[in-house]
């Protein structure tokens, strides 16, 4: 994109280039946390029951994995199986 800039030494006006913004490295978007599909029921489930223990738990940070597998074990232990 080009961007008005101030006038050269002659007094014409001259373009200069905008710099963008570097896309985020492959490795830096690869940690973050990936949304819960609502296409599958199962984990919209769990995902919720996995956030209402991080709120019981006084939104304590660190144990989101915990929070996730014990949610995934009480649902799992409530559904019956296929």
């Amino acid at each position: 994109m080009l961007t008005p800039s101030p006038q050269d030494s002659k007094g014409q006006r001259r373009q200069t280039s905008k710099r963008m913004p570097a896309k985020p490295s492959r490795a830096a978007s690869s940690s973050q946390a990936q949304p819960v599909s609502t296409s599958d029921p199962l984990k919209t489930l769990i995902a919720k029951r996995a956030y209402e223990r991080y709120a019981e738990q006084g939104y304590r940070h660190g144990c989101a994995l915990d929070d996730w597998l014990e949610a995934e074990r009480e649902i799992l232990s409530q559904t019956p199986p296929v």
